[in-house]
């Protein structure tokens, strides 16, 4: 069973404002307090510890060797009260403790991280829980109420979106892989006898497919890193987004099925929030910052 602390926060602020300032009375000034009652509260602290934090060189109080370690760690415990305390401001005025972000893993982790990484700066603490889906999950999540802010494929009914961005897909497989060795333009039924690597939906109520799954012989996996991994060994062929997999086509890794159509096709993906007893400035903010890249790169 964890003890409580013998000594105080108060007590430990007057022990920094002694070594600060160079000796007792220049603390007092600097504290408006008498100069006993910074005497006792420092003596009252090394009895309480049963340690020598000061010793008087001259005029000027010094730190004993026991002193400066813990005074290393009292400025971290000032510190973080000081956190705590405009944390708790914070949340009094309505800013969110936490924000749950559902977002589906075909979005570009590179515009996700980048949008995260400005927004951790004004989060005041603000901690994201981010959770990756695919296809139905984001929807899932938003329908049970799970969701502050949303990034899906899935236009959910009853909630107002907003598209952030258009995903490319593209057919693809090992340059060695026996589809590209047919010496024709590529029609469905090349693709009914080769293997096919899906995603599965993350989904549980409301799972579907999406794109075509007609191949006789297909391969399931949950995650998008999985299938192109599985497609970089040469062991099927898949639809992935061209942002995942833009190195390996260009060195050559990977190359793009020759069909005849189908070839490619364009995910849009929706921002949206969640119900709006669940929203406050930090996730407005945070949606903000999302539509503001996101116009950018249009810009740009």
């Amino acid at each position: 069973m964890m003890s409580h602390p013998k000594v105080t926060l108060e007590q430990w602020r007057v022990l920094q404002a002694v070594v600060d300032s160079g000796g007792f009375a220049q603390a007092a000034e600097a504290l408006h307090r008498s100069q006993s009652s910074v005497s006792y509260a420092v003596q009252k602290l090394q009895d309480q510890l049963g340690a020598r934090l000061l010793h008087i060189v001259g005029r000027k109080a010094e730190l004993t060797d026991a002193g400066k370690a813990l005074l290393r760690q009292s400025r971290q415990l000032l510190d973080s009260a000081s956190e705590l305390e405009e944390m708790a401001r914070v949340m009094s005025s309505g800013w969110e403790a936490e924000i749950q972000l559902f977002v589906d893993a075909a979005y570009p982790t590179r515009d996700l991280i980048t949008v995260l990484s400005q927004f951790e700066p004004i989060s005041r603490g603000t901690r994201v829980q981010l959770k990756e889906m695919v296809l139905s999950g984001v929807e899932e999540a938003l329908y049970n109420d799970c969701a502050d802010l949303a990034i899906t494929a899935v236009m959910p009914h009853g909630f107002l979106a907003d598209l952030l961005t258009e995903v490319d897909f593209v057919a693809v497989a090992h340059p060695d892989h026996p589809l590209h060795r047919i010496e024709q333009t590529l029609v469905a039924s090349d693709l009914q006898q080769a293997l096919q690597v899906v995603i599965s939906d993350s989904g549980i109520l409301r799972q579907r497919d999406i794109g075509w799954q007609s191949a006789e012989h297909r391969w399931t996996v949950t995650k998008l890193e999985t299938a192109v991994e599985t497609i970089r060994q040469g062991l099927g062929f898949a639809w992935l987004p061209v942002h995942m997999i833009e190195s390996e086509l260009r060195s050559g890794e990977l190359k793009a099925l020759p069909l005849h159509e189908g070839q490619r096709y364009q995910v849009q993906f929706y921002l949206v929030k969640g119900h709006p007893s669940r929203l406050g400035p930090a996730t407005e903010k945070l949606a903000e910052l999302f539509t503001l890249h996101c116009q950018n790169k249009v810009a740009a």
